[in-house]
């Protein structure tokens, strides 16, 4: 039997009877499958992959975002979330011509984008379900990697070696994120 799983063929579909989580970074998708295999919901498994993948992969992913949540349980109607956010009270027309800007910048304390949603998502969604676990049990994994560290890839070494330039000022973001002021080097502990 040939199944196809994003155009490419597979020999076996991918099963399990313990539950099953994927994420962009394995760390992530342990977070989550611990917690379904101690009882946990989808949704709680979703919030402690989501928490530890900005911890573990935080070129790619973080918290300041938005998030959209479609929760469908059996024998109830599927509910979505939009954690959006709005656009900063400040950020107007205005605003950027009297600081001598032309357009939005990309990135920096003035690129003023939304104001991310995600935290906001997590309550909501946790909020839609009749889950069993604690918030610090849904956290544990993401709040072990914050204080411990966790290996740099080498997609983090790549994508904060090209974009240092536009980075390396932003307040905040040498202190956390760079080695005496280079990226990190992939299997550095961050």
């Amino acid at each position: 039997e040939l199944h196809l799983l994003s155009g490419v063929p597979m020999l076996n579909t991918p099963a399990a009877m313990r539950g099953m989580i994927t994420a962009p970074h394995h760390l992530a998708a342990e977070a989550g499958l611990r917690i379904l295999r101690e009882g946990g919901n989808a949704v709680e498994a979703m919030v402690a992959a989501a928490a530890t993948i900005a911890v573990v992969y935080p070129h790619m992913n973080a918290v300041g975002g938005d998030g959209f949540w479609l929760i469908a349980e059996p024998g109830q109607a599927p509910v979505g979330i939009d954690a959006a956010g709005c656009s900063a009270g400040m950020a107007t027309p205005d605003y950027y011509v009297s600081a001598g800007l032309g357009s939005i910048p990309a990135r920096g304390p003035k690129a003023a984008l939304n104001v991310g949603g995600t935290i906001a998502g997590w309550a909501k969604a946790l909020q839609t379900t009749k889950g069993k676990l604690p918030l610090s049990r849904i956290l544990e994994d993401a709040v072990y990697y914050a204080q411990n560290g966790v290996p740099v890839t080498q997609g983090q070494e790549d994508l904060t070696t090209e974009k240092l330039g536009e980075l390396k000022d932003v307040p905040g973001f040498a202190g956390q994120y760079l080695v005496a002021g280079q990226a990190p080097k992939a299997g550095m502990i961050l």
